[in-house]
Protein backbone atom coordinates (compact mmCIF):
# COMPACT_ATOMS: atom_id res chain seq x y z
CA UNK A 1 0.00 0.00 0.00
CA UNK A 2 3.26 2.51 1.08
CA UNK A 3 4.84 2.03 -2.42
CA UNK A 4 1.49 2.13 -4.23
CA UNK A 5 1.21 5.85 -2.60
CA UNK A 6 4.47 6.58 -3.19
CA UNK A 7 4.26 5.61 -7.16
CA UNK A 8 1.33 7.61 -7.40
CA UNK A 9 2.91 10.49 -5.73
CA UNK A 10 5.95 10.46 -7.96
CA UNK A 11 3.29 9.89 -11.20
CA UNK A 12 1.68 13.29 -9.93
CA UNK A 13 4.45 15.22 -9.29
CA UNK A 14 6.08 13.84 -12.83
CA UNK A 15 2.52 15.13 -14.32
CA UNK A 16 2.86 18.51 -12.60
CA UNK A 17 6.46 18.99 -14.01
CA UNK A 18 5.28 17.99 -17.23
CA UNK A 19 2.31 20.57 -17.19
CA UNK A 20 4.80 23.35 -16.20
CA UNK A 21 7.16 22.41 -18.73
CA UNK A 22 4.84 22.57 -21.54
CA UNK A 23 3.38 26.07 -19.97
CA UNK A 24 6.71 27.32 -20.07
CA UNK A 25 7.40 26.42 -23.34
CA UNK A 26 4.06 28.10 -25.01
CA UNK A 27 4.99 31.25 -22.70
CA UNK A 28 8.11 31.29 -24.48
CA UNK A 29 6.69 30.69 -27.58
CA UNK A 30 4.64 33.92 -27.40
CA UNK A 31 7.52 36.01 -26.32
CA UNK A 32 9.42 35.06 -29.54
CA UNK A 33 6.50 35.55 -31.72
CA UNK A 34 5.94 39.39 -30.07
CA UNK A 35 9.70 39.92 -29.88
CA UNK A 36 10.07 39.18 -33.80
CA UNK A 37 6.29 38.75 -35.76
CA UNK A 38 8.01 39.44 -39.06
CA UNK A 39 9.41 36.56 -38.75
CA UNK A 40 6.87 34.58 -36.68
CA UNK A 41 8.90 33.80 -33.56
CA UNK A 42 12.18 33.07 -35.45
CA UNK A 43 15.03 35.19 -34.11
CA UNK A 44 16.82 38.42 -35.29
CA UNK A 45 20.20 39.11 -34.14
CA UNK A 46 19.49 42.74 -32.28
CA UNK A 47 23.62 43.72 -32.96
CA UNK A 48 23.61 43.27 -37.21
CA UNK A 49 20.46 42.38 -37.88
CA UNK A 50 20.87 38.83 -39.48
CA UNK A 51 18.19 36.11 -39.37
CA UNK A 52 20.08 33.54 -39.45
CA UNK A 53 21.32 32.48 -35.90
CA UNK A 54 22.05 29.12 -34.00
CA UNK A 55 19.47 27.80 -31.29
CA UNK A 56 21.52 27.55 -28.38
CA UNK A 57 18.86 24.99 -26.85
CA UNK A 58 20.14 24.40 -22.96
CA UNK A 59 19.76 28.15 -22.29
CA UNK A 60 17.14 29.18 -24.13
CA UNK A 61 19.86 31.67 -26.15
CA UNK A 62 20.68 32.25 -29.45
CA UNK A 63 23.92 32.82 -31.39
CA UNK A 64 24.51 35.01 -34.15
CA UNK A 65 25.64 33.69 -37.78
CA UNK A 66 27.46 36.60 -39.12
CA UNK A 67 28.85 38.15 -35.70
CA UNK A 68 28.65 35.59 -32.77
CA UNK A 69 26.67 37.99 -30.92
CA UNK A 70 25.12 35.81 -28.37
CA UNK A 71 21.41 37.07 -27.33
CA UNK A 72 18.31 36.02 -25.77
CA UNK A 73 14.57 36.79 -26.36
CA UNK A 74 14.14 39.50 -23.51
CA UNK A 75 18.45 40.74 -24.65
CA UNK A 76 17.91 44.91 -24.55
CA UNK A 77 14.22 44.91 -23.69
CA UNK A 78 12.83 45.96 -20.40
CA UNK A 79 13.00 42.56 -18.88
CA UNK A 80 16.34 42.08 -19.35
CA UNK A 81 18.30 40.01 -16.99
CA UNK A 82 15.17 38.41 -15.69
CA UNK A 83 14.91 36.16 -13.42
CA UNK A 84 11.53 34.23 -13.63
CA UNK A 85 10.35 31.64 -15.71
CA UNK A 86 7.68 33.02 -18.79
CA UNK A 87 5.60 31.44 -17.72
CA UNK A 88 5.18 33.82 -14.40
CA UNK A 89 5.74 36.56 -16.45
CA UNK A 90 3.18 36.04 -18.34
CA UNK A 91 1.00 35.48 -15.32
CA UNK A 92 1.89 38.51 -14.27
CA UNK A 93 0.75 40.25 -17.62
CA UNK A 94 -2.62 38.89 -17.16
CA UNK A 95 -3.25 39.76 -13.61
CA UNK A 96 -2.46 43.07 -14.48
CA UNK A 97 -4.12 43.52 -17.33
CA UNK A 98 -7.21 42.01 -15.69
CA UNK A 99 -7.52 44.17 -12.81
CA UNK A 100 -9.48 47.17 -13.91
CA UNK A 101 -8.34 49.33 -11.29
CA UNK A 102 -4.78 47.58 -10.39
CA UNK A 103 -3.74 45.22 -8.26
CA UNK A 104 -2.00 45.51 -5.14
CA UNK A 105 1.93 44.64 -5.04
CA UNK A 106 1.04 41.77 -1.85
CA UNK A 107 -1.90 40.19 -3.56
CA UNK A 108 0.52 39.86 -7.07
CA UNK A 109 3.33 38.93 -4.68
CA UNK A 110 0.73 36.33 -3.33
CA UNK A 111 -0.17 35.14 -6.75
CA UNK A 112 3.43 34.75 -8.20
CA UNK A 113 4.54 33.32 -5.17
CA UNK A 114 7.45 36.04 -4.67
CA UNK A 115 9.06 38.67 -2.96
CA UNK A 116 7.13 41.93 -2.57
CA UNK A 117 10.17 43.77 -4.17
CA UNK A 118 10.50 41.55 -6.86
CA UNK A 119 6.07 42.27 -7.32
CA UNK A 120 7.19 45.54 -7.04
CA UNK A 121 10.17 46.27 -9.99
CA UNK A 122 8.35 44.36 -12.18
CA UNK A 123 4.85 45.84 -12.34
CA UNK A 124 6.98 49.49 -12.82
CA UNK A 125 8.87 47.55 -15.84
CA UNK A 126 5.37 46.65 -17.11
CA UNK A 127 4.03 49.91 -16.32
CA UNK A 128 7.24 51.64 -18.10
CA UNK A 129 6.23 49.64 -21.18
CA UNK A 130 2.92 50.90 -21.03
CA UNK A 131 3.78 54.41 -22.05
CA UNK A 132 5.01 52.93 -25.15
CA UNK A 133 1.55 53.43 -26.62
CA UNK A 134 1.03 57.29 -25.40
CA UNK A 135 2.40 59.46 -28.15
CA UNK A 136 3.18 62.43 -26.00
CA UNK A 137 4.65 63.78 -29.49
CA UNK A 138 1.25 64.05 -31.12
CA UNK A 139 -1.17 66.97 -30.81
CA UNK A 140 -4.30 66.22 -29.62
CA UNK A 141 -7.45 66.53 -31.65
CA UNK A 142 -10.84 67.10 -31.91
CA UNK A 143 -12.54 67.95 -28.38
CA UNK A 144 -10.24 67.76 -25.53
CA UNK A 145 -11.22 67.93 -21.90
CA UNK A 146 -8.65 69.19 -19.18
CA UNK A 147 -9.29 68.59 -15.29
CA UNK A 148 -6.67 68.75 -12.38
CA UNK A 149 -6.79 66.52 -9.10
CA UNK A 150 -4.88 65.92 -6.12
CA UNK A 151 -3.02 63.13 -4.90
CA UNK A 152 -0.84 62.07 -1.52
CA UNK A 153 0.28 64.42 1.10
CA UNK A 154 -2.09 63.23 3.73
CA UNK A 155 -1.46 64.28 7.00
CA UNK A 156 -2.84 62.11 9.63
CA UNK A 157 -4.82 64.14 12.10
CA UNK A 158 -4.10 64.46 16.30
CA UNK A 159 -6.12 61.93 18.16
CA UNK A 160 -7.06 65.19 20.85
CA UNK A 161 -9.25 67.57 19.18
CA UNK A 162 -7.10 70.68 21.48
CA UNK A 163 -3.81 69.23 19.34
CA UNK A 164 -5.14 69.38 16.02
CA UNK A 165 -3.72 71.43 13.37
CA UNK A 166 -5.22 73.28 10.19
CA UNK A 167 -4.00 71.11 7.42
CA UNK A 168 -4.88 73.42 4.87
CA UNK A 169 -2.01 75.74 5.51
CA UNK A 170 1.28 75.04 3.64
CA UNK A 171 3.25 75.14 6.98
CA UNK A 172 1.22 71.83 8.01
CA UNK A 173 1.35 69.96 4.90
CA UNK A 174 4.02 67.54 4.11
CA UNK A 175 5.20 68.90 1.01
CA UNK A 176 4.34 65.46 -0.85
CA UNK A 177 1.04 66.68 -2.44
CA UNK A 178 1.26 66.38 -6.12
CA UNK A 179 -1.57 67.53 -9.35
CA UNK A 180 -1.94 64.87 -11.72
CA UNK A 181 -3.19 67.05 -14.73
CA UNK A 182 -5.25 64.85 -17.41
CA UNK A 183 -5.66 65.86 -21.29
CA UNK A 184 -8.31 63.87 -22.58
CA UNK A 185 -9.72 63.50 -25.94
CA UNK A 186 -13.25 62.44 -26.63
CA UNK A 187 -13.10 58.69 -28.35
CA UNK A 188 -9.53 59.35 -28.15
CA UNK A 189 -6.24 59.11 -26.41
CA UNK A 190 -5.92 60.34 -22.20
CA UNK A 191 -2.08 61.87 -21.68
CA UNK A 192 -1.68 62.75 -17.98
CA UNK A 193 1.27 64.33 -16.55
CA UNK A 194 1.98 65.23 -12.76
CA UNK A 195 2.84 68.66 -11.30
CA UNK A 196 2.75 70.90 -8.55
CA UNK A 197 0.22 72.64 -9.08
CA UNK A 198 -3.14 72.47 -11.13
CA UNK A 199 -2.33 75.99 -13.04
CA UNK A 200 0.34 74.63 -14.74
CA UNK A 201 -2.03 72.92 -16.98
CA UNK A 202 -2.38 75.90 -19.16
CA UNK A 203 1.60 75.47 -20.23
CA UNK A 204 1.07 72.10 -20.88
CA UNK A 205 -2.09 72.45 -22.82
CA UNK A 206 -0.22 75.05 -25.40
CA UNK A 207 2.51 72.12 -26.49
CA UNK A 208 0.06 69.17 -26.13
CA UNK A 209 -3.25 70.51 -27.73
CA UNK A 210 -3.85 71.50 -31.37
CA UNK A 211 -4.94 75.11 -31.90
CA UNK A 212 -8.09 73.31 -34.75
CA UNK A 213 -9.22 71.72 -31.27
CA UNK A 214 -11.98 72.52 -29.13
CA UNK A 215 -11.49 72.28 -25.33
CA UNK A 216 -13.62 71.82 -22.32
CA UNK A 217 -12.94 72.93 -18.26
CA UNK A 218 -14.49 73.59 -15.19
CA UNK A 219 -15.16 76.46 -13.29
CA UNK A 220 -11.80 77.14 -11.51
CA UNK A 221 -10.26 80.50 -12.58
CA UNK A 222 -7.01 79.13 -13.82
CA UNK A 223 -8.45 78.02 -16.76
CA UNK A 224 -9.56 81.97 -18.04
CA UNK A 225 -5.92 81.69 -19.90
CA UNK A 226 -7.26 78.83 -22.08
CA UNK A 227 -9.63 81.12 -23.72
CA UNK A 228 -7.00 82.99 -25.32
CA UNK A 229 -6.22 80.03 -27.63
CA UNK A 230 -9.36 77.77 -27.75
CA UNK A 231 -12.80 78.03 -28.01
CA UNK A 232 -13.64 76.68 -25.18
CA UNK A 233 -16.78 75.63 -22.81
CA UNK A 234 -17.16 75.45 -19.44
CA UNK A 235 -18.95 74.52 -16.61
CA UNK A 236 -19.50 75.16 -13.06
CA UNK A 237 -19.81 72.34 -11.16
CA UNK A 238 -21.44 73.94 -8.16
CA UNK A 239 -24.14 74.40 -10.12
CA UNK A 240 -24.48 71.66 -12.87
CA UNK A 241 -22.26 68.61 -13.60
CA UNK A 242 -23.26 68.56 -17.05
CA UNK A 243 -25.01 70.91 -19.19
CA UNK A 244 -26.05 70.08 -22.73
CA UNK A 245 -23.00 68.46 -23.63
CA UNK A 246 -20.69 70.71 -22.08
CA UNK A 247 -18.83 68.62 -19.13
CA UNK A 248 -15.19 67.18 -18.47
CA UNK A 249 -16.87 63.48 -17.41
CA UNK A 250 -14.43 61.86 -19.47
CA UNK A 251 -11.60 63.24 -17.46
CA UNK A 252 -13.67 62.65 -14.12
CA UNK A 253 -13.98 59.19 -15.41
CA UNK A 254 -10.05 59.19 -15.36
CA UNK A 255 -9.73 60.16 -11.79
CA UNK A 256 -12.10 57.87 -10.71
CA UNK A 257 -10.22 55.12 -11.80
CA UNK A 258 -7.16 56.29 -10.40
CA UNK A 259 -8.23 57.52 -7.19
CA UNK A 260 -10.04 53.57 -6.85
CA UNK A 261 -6.43 52.58 -7.75
CA UNK A 262 -4.43 54.47 -5.81
CA UNK A 263 -6.99 54.39 -2.47
CA UNK A 264 -8.23 51.19 -2.73
CA UNK A 265 -5.42 49.08 -4.05
CA UNK A 266 -2.58 50.78 -3.28
CA UNK A 267 -3.07 53.17 -0.30
CA UNK A 268 -0.01 55.08 -0.45
CA UNK A 269 1.80 56.11 -3.69
CA UNK A 270 5.09 57.90 -3.79
CA UNK A 271 5.63 61.15 -5.28
CA UNK A 272 8.43 60.29 -7.68
CA UNK A 273 6.21 57.27 -8.72
CA UNK A 274 2.97 59.01 -9.20
CA UNK A 275 3.28 59.42 -12.75
CA UNK A 276 4.15 55.59 -13.18
CA UNK A 277 0.20 54.68 -12.03
CA UNK A 278 -1.20 57.37 -13.61
CA UNK A 279 -0.14 56.42 -16.94
CA UNK A 280 -1.36 53.42 -15.78
CA UNK A 281 -5.04 54.11 -15.76
CA UNK A 282 -4.93 56.08 -18.89
CA UNK A 283 -3.74 53.07 -20.10
CA UNK A 284 -6.64 51.36 -17.93
CA UNK A 285 -9.03 53.82 -19.51
CA UNK A 286 -7.93 53.77 -23.42
CA UNK A 287 -8.18 50.54 -23.43
CA UNK A 288 -11.20 49.64 -21.75
CA UNK A 289 -13.20 48.06 -24.34
CA UNK A 290 -10.44 46.02 -25.15
CA UNK A 291 -10.92 42.45 -23.91
CA UNK A 292 -8.34 40.46 -22.11
CA UNK A 293 -6.78 38.48 -24.49
CA UNK A 294 -5.93 41.41 -26.78
CA UNK A 295 -4.76 43.43 -23.92
CA UNK A 296 -2.27 40.66 -22.91
CA UNK A 297 -0.87 40.33 -26.36
CA UNK A 298 -0.77 44.23 -26.39
CA UNK A 299 1.33 44.31 -23.37
CA UNK A 300 3.94 41.29 -24.50
CA UNK A 301 4.46 43.13 -27.26
CA UNK A 302 5.07 46.73 -25.59
CA UNK A 303 7.14 44.83 -23.12
CA UNK A 304 9.08 42.81 -25.91
CA UNK A 305 9.66 46.26 -27.84
CA UNK A 306 10.49 48.78 -24.52
CA UNK A 307 14.15 49.31 -24.15
CA UNK A 308 15.75 48.29 -21.06
CA UNK A 309 14.77 50.03 -17.72
CA UNK A 310 16.88 52.50 -16.74
CA UNK A 311 14.88 53.49 -13.02
CA UNK A 312 14.23 49.65 -12.47
CA UNK A 313 17.53 47.62 -13.29
CA UNK A 314 17.76 45.76 -10.20
CA UNK A 315 15.10 43.87 -8.01
CA UNK A 316 15.71 46.07 -4.49
CA UNK A 317 16.11 49.82 -4.47
CA UNK A 318 16.34 51.62 -1.07
CA UNK A 319 14.64 54.62 -2.86
CA UNK A 320 11.27 52.68 -3.07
Amino acid sequence: MAQHFLLSAASRTLSLRAIYKAGEDAAYKVFCEMRWPKTDGEAICPRCGCFETYKITTRRKFKCKACAHQFSVTSGTIFASRKMDFVDLLAAICIIVNASKGVSMVQLSRDLDCQYKTAFVLSHKLREAMTQEIQTGVALEGHVEIDGAYFGGHVRPENAKADRKDRRLKENQTGKRRVVIVMREREGRTLPTVTMTEGEGVALAQEIVSRTATMSADEASHWDALHAGWNVDRVNHSEIYSDHGKHTNMAESYFSRLRRMVDGQHHHVSPQYLHQYANHAAWLEDNRRTDNGTLTHIMVSNAMGAPVSRNWKGYWQRAA
